[in-house]
């Protein structure tokens, strides 16, 4: 056994050689998992020596598992060396007893976090007793005093292994009461290796990079070399020996932004800190003997990230004895806490609620419409946080945000390309300002009764017609959701820099509600409005880009304007003329740890002193002037938890996603009445050039999904999940209710035969457990009904799964305009002005109303005069407006209503019907309207 045993261990203790990381992106989840299998295989093993049963099995089992787990916990900082040795010295004796009790305390200090508060989880003889719950159940039940936050630190070395643990005593000796933050040391001694504990580590919080370290890590890394190389223009044969650690450096902040990064150096620091290869770290030291200097350089960037101006100050407010005279009797709680009826108030929101209510903007609380204190301050670290140059904080949703923006850059007669798919809001925002919609559809789902994104080809053309029309200089922004409702993510750096290419001044507008989360991953921050700003601004200044330009002249030189080989042609735009001016909106509560309606507007406009007025004015316009303090405070704390563990949690939310799409498509039971449509059913092949298929093993790596990412025009976010539930004969909104009221289970939005799931950084592994039991939990109902209802019940089962997921109606597209409410009734574009046609509604005498069903319909569809609408028509599902003011509704409009059987259609009421602007009414406006 002996024998046998030493060859089992062997592979733990010397390196294995062949660490594989092909998808190391999911390794940091997967670390949970193996060491729940590692503490089984020891439970296994320790009851089958306790039954006399054989055990070679046993320790065949833990022996390999822990040769899986050892290579990875290089990299994190816990368990540590004294753990891991004691579990490898354990199994080395064969005492089962103690590797068991050793491998679950790692697993549950994992699992519950301990390890993070108790330092009894870091030794191998003391137990952990009594504070397992710290992290786990909600402060305000918590007893005692509040802990440190817990962070790890990189140290990237050059010295010997043997010397590492003495480095890590000496930072420790450093400590003291007064430090905010506790901290444990991760080191590893080459590029490669420090570039895996930032991708798997998501503990790290600070890299400190000594110079002249080495490249190559001990394990064979193919994946990784080739992820280098073809992403990050990293070529390890080719870097220069002295640029390892500042090449190192610029990878980091690729991967992590965030990361407050470090250089100790024995160089001549004066010229290094002066050049660009300087900007990727936070400080520069020189030598290596100013130890406590950098210990309190480290919590010092970490608290930048920490701070919350406002947050912090409203909670110093609360705590002041404060009279109040102003407009909010709720402040400070006295109307509640004293009263005989609404005491329940009070005691269900808690004390600090009220006193830190105030509609004050002294006292350190400031004013969201002229800030100049702590929530200045605040926007300015969101900026920071989200990679803008500006960010403003909103407290209506949304929805005002992008009224906001929209004010602010379209003026009357502007035209701006937008997804007629996009948010109501977009398009109040063009009635209120007078701009001129030129509606570009999405390509159809028609299966699912969705929209997906609109085609870059499809905007190239809008700005190409409007080019050959002579009003492209009336064209001022391009106006797109990113990613969907449904999922779908542009490929934002291509999008811009080709319509740039058109037009060098356009400003985007992005709306990323459901996106805000995305800037804190490697994955999803590639698709973002503010990340492919950055990449565009470096690029565009590069001057390999000007020889790229150069060739692209020469290239399509003798090309006619006029042909339509432009709409097929990479087109690039010139780097003397073109600017870079992308807004982007989100809800920070839709993705993120803020209270309902917070919002964020940023901005990343090189000419934003064009427009700074304007945007100011429409801020106040739409802007309460009693903003809520608590939303306020949210947001600022939310971007604290991004900026500090972002990382960590959008991860998670990728892998559950991920579980989620495996659990319920191999199910197999589930898997015949549900299913969670895959990335080749949302996105056609012809915008996934990758051919990527699926996400998670065994259809994809993440390092395919990066390549994807980077290539295809459009792509589905994992996180976002439509789940088909017409196979199981309910449609979405009876499936929607059925979950909430039977099983409490809350979903996102509808289609006809779906429901989508949304996973984020809220959920949990027993949050999916909950889903999968639900969903087999309702298979098994179905399967029961069908055995015992006959054929009777099996017929009408399939009658009503043809209905919602074979005769689904053809989505309708915009049609046009009508001629009174544009210049150019016979251009190939077609914009139109839909703010007069938005206010002819408000005089009764212009309209009429036709019922949808009534013979006048199918008449004047035929023979005319044309129906115009007269307001908004949008019904929920789909939620994209599918008549808007001054549209000419066809019959496929019509046929799609007639056909519709959800009960929300806002803008329509069937006892009325059809709200339609007279044809006589048309007849007096102007064939140009103004």
């Amino acid at each position: 056994m002996k024998a046998i045993l030493s060859d089992r261990v062997r592979p733990a203790e010397k390196g294995n050689r062949s660490l594989d990381l092909k998808d190391f992106y999911a390794a940091a989840a997967a670390r949970a998992d193996l060491w729940s299998e590692l503490s089984a295989a020891g439970r296994d093993w320790l009851a089958a020596e306790m039954q006399g049963r054989e055990v070679v099995t046993f320790l065949t089992k833990a022996s390999g598992t822990l040769a899986r787990v050892a290579p990875l916990e290089e990299y994190n900082a816990y368990p540590g060396p004294h753990l891991m040795a004691g579990l490898k010295e354990a199994l080395q004796q064969e005492n089962a007893g103690l590797f068991s009790q050793l491998a679950l305390k790692i697993s549950t200090a994992l699992l519950t976090g301990n390890y993070r508060l108790d330092p009894a989880a870091w030794d191998p003889i003391h137990e952990s007793v009594g504070t397992v719950s710290a992290t786990i159940v909600p402060p305000d039940v918590q007893a005692g005093q509040a802990q440190k936050p817990y962070f790890e630190l990189l140290i990237v070395t050059t010295g010997d292994p043997d010397t590492w643990e003495s480095a890590r005593q000496e930072l420790r000796r450093l400590r003291r009461g007064e430090d905010h933050f506790h901290y444990e040391i991760v080191q590893v001694g080459t590029f490669e290796d420090a570039l895996i504990a930032v991708i798997v580590n998501t503990n790290l919080q600070a890299v400190v990079i000594h110079d002249g370290i080495s490249l190559s890590s001990k394990y064979e890394l193919p994946v990784m070399r080739d992820f280098l190389k073809r992403h990050l223009q990293v070529d390890a044969s080719t870097i220069i020996p002295d640029s390892v650690s500042t090449t190192l450096a610029r990878v980091i902040k690729n991967q992590r932004p965030q990361l407050d990064l470090y250089l100790l150096t024995d160089h001549a620091v004066e010229k290094l800190a002066g050049t660009p290869a300087a900007e990727s770290f936070r400080r520069i030291f020189y030598g290596f003997d100013e130890v406590m200097e950098i210990h309190l350089a480290v919590l010092d960037g970490v608290n930048d990230r920490f701070k919350t101006p406002f947050f912090s100050n409203l909670k110093r407010y609360a705590q002041r004895p404060v009279g109040t005279f102003h407009a909010l009797p709720v402040a400070r709680g006295k109307s509640v806490f004293r009263s005989n009826w609404i005491r329940d108030m009070g005691a269900f929101y808690g004390t600090n609620i009220f006193l830190a209510e105030s509609s004050a903007t002294s006292g350190g609380l400031d004013s969201l419409l002229e800030p100049t204190g702590t929530i200045k301050e605040a926007q300015d670290m969101a900026a920071r946080a989200f990679g803008a140059k500006r960010a403003y904080f909103a407290t209506n949703g949304t929805s005002t945000s992008n009224k906001i923006v929209v004010q602010a850059i379209c003026k009357p007669g502007d035209i701006v390309v937008v997804d007629r798919n996009c948010h109501k809001s977009h398009h109040y925002g063009f009635v209120l300002t007078g701009a001129q919609p030129y509606y570009v559809e999405a390509f159809p789902l028609t299966q699912y009764s969705m929209y997906g994104a609109v085609p870059l080809r499809s905007i190239k053309k809008a700005l190409l017609d409007c080019r050959a029309e002579g009003k492209l200089d009336k064209v001022k922004a391009i106006d797109l959701t990113n990613c969907t409702f449904d999922g779908h993510m542009y490929n934002t750096k291509r999008v811009m820099e080709e319509c740039l290419a058109i037009k060098p001044d356009l400003v985007f507008i992005w709306d990323e509600a459901w996106f805000g989360f995305a800037r804190f991953d490697p994955f999803h921050r590639r698709r973002t409005a503010m990340g492919a700003a950055a990449a565009l601004t470096a690029r565009f200044r590069d001057p390999a880009y000007r020889q790229e330009y150069a060739s692209y002249l020469a290239q399509t030189a003798r090309l006619d304007p006029k042909s339509p080989k432009w709409l097929d042609i990479p087109l690039m735009p010139d780097p003397d003329q073109v600017r870079i001016r992308v807004y982007q909106t989100h809800s920070t509560h839709k993705s993120m740890s803020a209270f309902r309606q917070g919002s964020m507007i940023l901005v990343w406009d090189e000419d934003f002193d064009k427009v700074h007025g304007s945007f100011e004015e429409a801020f106040f316009t739409h802007t309460s002037t009693s903003p809520n303090q608590q939303l306020i405070a949210s947001l600022d704390v939310a971007r604290r938890q991004m900026e500090l563990e972002g990382y960590e949690l959008n991860m998670r939310a990728l892998d559950l996603s991920m579980r989620i799409r495996r659990e319920v498509n191999t199910h197999p039971l589930i898997s015949k009445y549900f299913h969670v449509a895959t990335a080749e059913e949302m996105v056609p092949a012809e915008f996934r050039a990758s051919g990527l298929k699926e996400y998670g093993q065994p259809h994809s790596t993440w390092k395919e999904v990066l390549e994807a990412w980077e290539t295809d025009e459009i792509a589905l976010d994992p996180t976002r999940l439509t789940l088909i539930c017409g196979t199981a004969a309910l449609d979405g909104t009876q499936f929607k209710k059925l979950l909430a009221d039977k099983y409490d289970v809350q979903v996102n939005k509808t289609s006809r035969n779906s429901i989508l799931l949304q996973s984020n950084i809220n959920n949990s592994r027993s949050d999916v457990a909950l889903l999968i039991k639900v969903l087999a939990d309702i298979s098994r109902d179905i399967e029961k009904r069908l055995a015992e209802g006959g054929s009777s019940e099996k017929s009408a089962f399939e009658a009503q799964v043809k209905s919602l997921m074979t005769d689904v109606p053809d989505l309708p597209n915009f049609s046009h305009f009508h001629p009174a409410f544009r210049d150019n009734p016979k251009a190939a574009s077609n914009e139109g002005h839909m703010r007069p046609a938005f206010f002819m509604a408000y005089d009764e005498k212009q309209c009429e109303y036709v019922k949808l069903s009534s013979k006048d319909v199918d008449d004047r569809l035929k023979n005319g005069p044309e129906l115009v609408s007269a307001n908004f028509v949008i019904p929920y599902p789909p939620g994209f407006p599918i008549m808007v003011p001054g549209q000419v509704i066809t019959r496929e409009t019509i046929t799609f209503m007639r056909q519709l059987d959800v009960k929300e259609i806002h803008g329509y009421h069937a006892a009325q019907g059809i709200k339609l602007i007279k044809p006589s009414a048309l007849e007096k406006r102007p064939s140009t309207a103004a």
